[in-house]
């Protein structure tokens, strides 16, 4: 059939309704006669045809078939071009690939053949289809190609498209709005700064964000987790499956598989972009309302879950084969899509609440910091799955609303009070409880300096105070940290120092009860060594409670003396986990230690933050700690890991020349040293000279 009777033949079918199985066959057809016409009137009218067909356009059909569309023009592009370059480098083409009539039309006339076609008998968002697949089709083969004048023309008919289509859709037209962002998302990346700087961002933001949290070609509001749940079998007396064939699961990988959330990184940061060049600021609060509103529905939906109920730890007990292998690991897939794409989101939202003048005023930048963090709590179930693994977005996102809120301590007093622990007091059984409880705890940390001390007793202690001795249970390690660092912040608080002085005892009976069987000993040398910063000078605490330090060293020096020399297990002491800025020798160099040698390396961590008088009396009770240790691997690393805090950089200049004037005149070298150390192997201070017949004198 030849290409005038075969067009005529297409534009036949074309404005009838035809079944929706007969769509595939009308696009094949029509990509053979678009690279295959060379009249560009015959083109013009095709691309008009095929923008306002009947067949293709009179009933709803899901975005999958708006991409199939921009498909079509994207592989025409393609084969145009590569026709071209083979052709003017005289490179013969396949029998296949030759044009069926006359000698093809030129690329640029072709590319304006179709532009044309985009008329005004058919809708803008089919326009923007249209000419994105053009854009991106030929952008793939020829990477400059967006610079030149025909790519101008291109760029320039895109973002007039996509205008048309934000100003003419109707808001409640999914559809439309998804055939609008689909193009975009794919072609934004060839756009130059002056053609984004022409899309209005203003309408474009709303639409966005509507299509990708709620709409059915996005994340549909997040109920498919509740659907999830009502689909969950149980296989055996404490097993569940979700099977694979199950309409929940099918429409979980129907999501993933989607055209918009297939590719959500790029669409996110095509939000992330729209947030932050929109005009009217009430978006972007807008924004972020939506955001948390739909973080909310998700962290609901998931608590409602049976799913969540399983520790990530136990979903080999309770969780069937099926489960843990094929469907709960596509879910977290698309889970943690959605983490890392609306932090992107929010990233924007924040850095906008710090640069915009008006979203920074009062009544704006508390809202913004508040729902941004309510968003990400909710979120904090996806964020533990990932190992609690941070990444600078997120960090950013994070620390920044931190700083924005600590800035308005009513606002920051009702936002704890709103994400304080269900159960205080008590460690909650429920998995997503605990991963609120270590959100609140990390969160709450950073307000400690601007909570009365009322609310730090009522808010921070009573919340870290059942984690405290809770490090046996290698799923609350995490928390257990979390705890001890919000306890320490609330003593470091100036304001809090009767506080200290209340809690400090219960703290440390909590810290000698649970090591060394529940704590490892580079956790108990960094909290005792941050309890002594604490009530040591300048804090508040050491001068109202000036004797703590010294009661705290006597308390380690005491239990030294008494403490069993045997070396402890491996599992107490962890060398993966060995701090570096408490262990200064190589791994492999480190023996294994005894509970004794462990706490005389701790009263050694504690030299830097003692006063001058405390230091000058426990560098010699220190000193005669460490020999008393029997083991002589133990003893040694102990001496020597002395010598590294006298010399390694942590002393100021006057408690150095106490370290010096202790090791030098007062007989700090014999005490540490032993006599069967031979002399070329002493300890020398930076500066000191060796033996005086060894030192030839210099003219």
């Amino acid at each position: 059939m030849s290409a005038d009777r075969l067009l005529a033949t297409l534009l036949r079918y074309l404005q009838s309704t035809s079944d929706q199985q007969d769509t595939p066959r009308l696009l094949g057809t029509a990509l053979s006669l678009l690279t295959s016409l060379n009249n560009p009137l015959n083109i013009t009218l095709l691309t008009s045809q095929l923008l306002s067909a009947p067949a293709l356009w009179a009933r709803p059909n899901a975005l999958s078939s708006s991409l199939t569309f921009m498909s079509l023009f994207h592989s025409a592009a393609i084969k145009c071009h590569e026709r071209e370059v083979a052709d003017r480098h005289d490179h013969p083409l396949p029998l296949a690939a030759r044009p069926h009539l006359e000698s093809h039309l030129p690329l640029d006339q072709w590319i304006t053949a179709v532009i044309k076609g985009a008329d005004e008998h058919s809708s803008p968002a089919n326009h923007a289809l249209t000419i994105g697949g053009l854009m991106v089709g030929l952008a793939s083969r020829h990477h400059d190609f967006m610079t030149t004048n025909l790519g101008l023309i291109l760029r320039t008919a895109f973002v007039k498209a996509v205008n048309l289509a934000l100003l003419e859709t109707q808001p409640e037209d999914d559809l439309a709005h998804g055939s609008v962002v689909l193009p975009l998302n794919h072609a934004f990346t060839h756009l130059s700064d002056l053609d984004r700087a022409a899309l209005d961002y203003d309408r474009l933001l709303p639409v966005l964000m509507s299509t990708t949290l709620h709409s059915s070609n996005g994340l549909r509001s997040a109920y498919f987790l509740g659907a999830a749940d009502a689909e969950l079998q149980q296989v055996s007396s404490q097993q569940f499956n979700w099977p694979s064939d199950s309409p929940s699961y099918q429409q979980v990988d129907s999501i993933l598989k989607s055209p918009l959330i297939s590719s959500l990184g790029p669409l996110s940061r095509l939000i992330a972009h729209t947030i932050d060049h929109v005009q009217d600021t009430w978006l972007v609060l807008s924004a972020v309302e939506d955001i948390a509103d739909f973080s909310k529905r998700l962290g609901i939906q998931w608590r409602q879950n049976k799913l969540s109920e399983i520790d990530a730890s136990e979903e080999a007990i309770f969780l069937h084969e099926e489960a843990r292998t094929t469907t709960l690991p596509t879910l977290w897939r698309l889970l943690r899509s959605i983490l890392f794409a609306i932090v992107i989101m929010l990233r924007s939202a924040v850095a906008r609440a710090v640069g915009d003048v008006s979203l920074a005023a009062h009544k704006n930048a508390p809202h913004i910091a508040q729902a941004t963090l309510h968003s990400l709590r909710n979120l904090s179930f996806i964020f533990t799955r990932l190992g609690n693994v941070s990444f600078s977005q997120y960090t950013f996102t994070y620390l920044t609303s931190i700083d924005i809120l600590a800035n308005y301590p009513t606002q920051s007093s009702t936002f704890l009070d709103s994400i304080a622990p269900s159960e205080p007091g008590q460690i909650p059984s429920h998995p997503l409880e605990r991963n609120f409880d270590l959100f609140f705890l990390n969160t709450a940390e950073h307000f400690a300096l601007i909570l009365s001390p009322r609310q730090n007793e009522d808010l921070l202690l009573a919340a870290s105070s059942p984690y405290l001795i809770t490090a046996g249970n290698p799923n609350l390690l995490p928390i257990f940290e979390a705890a001890h660092s919000v306890t320490l912040s609330v003593f470091s608080a100036p304001q809090n120092v009767d506080l200290t002085a209340k809690h400090l005892p219960f703290y440390v009976d909590a810290l000698f009860r649970v090591f060394p069987h529940n704590l490892s000993s580079r956790q108990f040398r960094l909290a005792f060594k941050n309890l002594i910063k604490v009530v040591s000078p300048p804090s508040r605490t050491a001068v109202a409670q000036p004797m703590l330090a010294a009661t705290l060293l006597d308390l380690v020096h005491e239990r030294a003396i008494q403490a069993p020399t045997a070396p402890l297990p491996p599992s107490y002491v962890p060398a993966q986990q060995t701090a570096p800025e408490l262990e200064s020798a190589p791994k492999s160099s480190i023996p294994d230690l005894s509970e004794q040698a462990v706490l005389v390396l701790t009263l050694i961590d504690a030299f830097p933050c003692l006063s001058l008088a405390l230091l000058e009396e426990w560098l010699p009770l220190t000193a005669a700690a460490a020999q008393m240790i029997s083991d002589t691997d133990m003893r040694e690393y102990c001496k020597k890991h002395f010598w590294e805090v006298l010399v390694g950089g942590e002393m100021d200049p006057e408690r150095s020349q106490i370290c010096v004037r202790w090791w030098t005149s007062r007989g700090g070298q014999e005490e540490l040293l032993t006599a069967d150390n031979p002399a070329e192997d002493q300890f020398v201070m930076s500066g000191g000279l060796g033996e005086q017949d060894k030192i030839m004198a210099k003219l």
